[in-house]
């Protein structure tokens, strides 16, 4: 067993003030204003729908493309920025796909060995084998492994010549749902024994949540939250975050002259001591869990059942109210068909987050 490598006092990676954008010409910016850091055997998660942006910034810390403002730096040394800049192959740096990427016509031994430099051992590789199972088949070549074992041999042939940094792109989205669960949850462990940093790029909420130290949510190309899964979920900081990362309902919300509460389209909330009705923008919105809405049936209501989705312990449904599709998760004993008139309200005593204040409110409906 190899011995158990410390972080580093020196942050693993430092993403100062970085813009990019693919085209010079171009107004329109790939990343904007991208600040994040994280030290050695952390592992963080870069989080957000297709396009938002992931991709192009784990392209930028390996070295396959430059920022067009801002710097890069690994480990305490600057590798790109103004007029520095440090190629691919010398950032020791290793990348996992999500088509694997390994050779055909090497077998696994000799992919996991590939990236050894001549005067470095073979140790740290027979020990990956062994911890991710692919010990007794080492004479393998990649068409006669399963898809989970292709992955876990990627991973080794990556982490194989010690990187300090270990980037991972969606690795796991092609997998199936026993070894998806499998490997992810091996990876943090492998990165913490060799305190090597991690990045991974994921679109999927739950799997950042449940690896991740910490987590970036990107939205075209701009962070909204960078922060631990535990403040993701207590306090997201934009409803976008609030939405994408807990599945929440966002709705407008607005005051009324005749009372000192505020409204939105599933009832009343009660503001708390430090706000008043004019400290409510136009742009007030509230985020609100599916939950804490409660839905009744009236063939005379406004709202629509739009469709729902066995969940195995509850159902999720999709209503049509103010023109907005808001998800609910009702109990099994809610079995309501679709296209079904209906009314929706906030359950009484809830707690909703009020956006732009990000203040917690309280439902009296």
């Amino acid at each position: 067993m190899h011995r158990l490598v410390t972080a580093s006092t020196c942050l693993a990676v430092e993403l100062s003030d970085v813009w990019h954008r693919h085209n010079h010409r171009q107004q329109v910016w790939s990343l904007r204003a991208i600040n994040i850091s994280l030290e050695g055997g952390e592992l963080i998660g870069l989080l957000g729908p297709s396009g938002c942006g992931k991709t192009t910034l784990l392209r930028l810390i390996a070295g396959f493309d430059s920022p067009t403002r801002g710097s890069v730096s690994l480990y305490g040394q600057k590798v790109a920025g103004g007029s520095c800049w440090l190629p691919p192959e010398r950032r020791g740096v290793g990348m996992v796909f999500q088509d694997y990427a390994l050779f055909p016509h090497l077998n696994t031994w000799q992919n996991t060995c590939f990236g050894l430099r001549p005067s470095q051992d073979t140790g740290r590789a027979a020990w990956l084998l062994e911890l991710l199972g692919l010990e007794k088949l080492q004479t393998r070549y990649p068409h006669q492994l399963s898809g989970g074992q292709r992955q876990k041999l990627a991973l080794a042939r990556a982490l194989a010549p010690a990187p300090r940094l270990l980037l991972l792109d969606e690795p796991f989205s092609s997998l199936d749902v026993e070894v998806r669960l499998h490997l992810r949850s091996e990876l943090p462990t492998i990165l913490r024994h060799y305190g090597t940093a991690g990045i991974i790029v994921t679109h999927d909420p739950e799997e950042a949540l449940a690896i991740c130290n910490r987590v970036a949510v990107l939205r075209d190309g701009e962070i909204h939250q960078y922060a631990t899964p535990h403040q993701l979920v207590a306090t997201p900081a934009t409803p976008f975050v609030g939405s994408f990362v807990l599945g929440g309902n966002i709705l407008p919300a607005w005051t009324d002259l005749d009372s000192d509460n505020l409204y939105c389209p599933l009832g009343e909330l009660k503001l708390p001591d430090s706000l008043k009705t004019e400290d409510i923008t136009n742009d007030a919105s509230v985020l609100i869990d599916p939950n804490i809405i409660h839905l009744e049936q009236d063939p005379d209501g406004n709202d629509l059942i739009i469709s729902r989705e066995f969940l195995g312990n509850a159902w999720l449904y999709r209503v049509l109210c103010s023109s907005q599709r808001l998800r609910l998760r009702l109990p099994l004993a809610a079995d309501y068909p679709c296209g079904q008139r209906c009314r929706l309200r906030l359950k009484p005593g809830s707690y909703v987050t009020l956006y732009p204040q990000q203040c917690v409110l309280v439902s009296l409906s």
